[in-house]
């Protein structure tokens, strides 16, 4: 076996894909993301990988949206796939890079158009679906609650410095209070894989949505010249998340081995191959 390669919050084994972490669960596949953070026993997380599914190139194999072109009948054997090895139901939401924030339960419909979302209902999955795009997990300290949001640049950004991670955390807590900031102390967060800083090419407009409202965030974009840059979306979500009062922040740390455009047989990427497939990251309460 070739020697692991430690990548931020897991590990992959260079060569065949896979975890070095067990999963605890053996209907995981071994080959899907799950995150080393200290959440409480009953929370439970992982993020797919294109491995695991029924779909064909180029939506091969683990493709989770409806919306991308594959065949819905594959599509909804691979939802099948994951939710029986959750054992919960994951709600696939319509993602349209926004900050709108729902609260699940069983009954909520497929569909519902959010970027985040957020349940103390056991049995509920908070899914995100991505392809390049940041997702972020979160709980609580007490295991009382847990949150998903689909954080692309538009969302992270949002308006006036209010974008989908501001409206998650709110979700924990009354905005705007001293409850609110000591809930924000209280809440931890997970980074999945997104496009990386060696990738994510963006234009002015994408810097000044950032740093007209935070000048720490110009540390985050490199020179690419031509008016060009390169953003560090992970990065910009741990400033976020910190500026919230969010310190227990764990994932994606903007290394390589995060970044969805690098690595064609592990992740999707939209940015990569136009047509694909969609990821999930999943956060629920067991």
């Amino acid at each position: 076996m070739a020697p692991a390669l430690e990548a931020g919050d897991f590990r992959f084994i260079l060569g065949p894909m896979s975890i070095s972490e067990p999963c605890v669960e053996p209907k995981l596949n071994p080959q899907w993301l799950l995150p080393q953070w200290p959440a409480p026993a009953q929370v439970h997380a992982l993020c797919t990988t294109r491995v695991g599914g029924t779909s064909v190139a180029p939506y091969d194999s683990l493709n989770l949206g409806l919306h991308v072109g594959d065949d819905p009948s594959a599509v909804a054997a691979n939802r099948a796939i994951l939710a029986q090895a959750i054992d919960a139901q994951p709600v696939f939401l319509s993602q349209p890079h926004g900050v709108q924030v729902v609260t699940l339960s069983a009954a909520t419909a497929h569909g519902t158009p959010a970027d985040g979302c957020v349940t103390d209902q056991r049995g509920v999955a908070c899914t995100i679906m991505v392809a390049d795009c940041l997702p972020v997990l979160l709980t609580n300290l007490q295991g009382s609650r847990v949150a998903a949001a689909h954080a692309g640049w538009r969302g992270l950004a949002g308006s006036g410095g209010v974008g989908i991670l501001e409206s998650v955390v709110a979700c924990f807590g009354a905005p705007g209070s001293a409850r609110s900031s000591t809930k924000a102390a209280e809440i931890m967060a997970w980074l999945g894989p997104c496009i990386g800083p060696q990738a994510f090419e963006v234009g002015d407009e994408v810097r000044h949505a950032f740093v007209d409202n935070d000048p720490a965030a110009k540390a985050l974009f490199k020179p690419k010249g031509g008016a060009k840059w390169w953003a560090d979306l992970a990065g910009l979500a741990r400033l976020r998340l910190r500026a919230l009062g969010v310190r227990e922040i764990y994932g994606n740390d903007g290394g390589r081995d995060w970044c969805t455009v690098s690595h064609p047989a592990r992740f999707f990427s939209h940015r990569r191959d136009h047509v694909g497939g969609r990821m999930a990251a999943c956060i629920w309460l067991g």
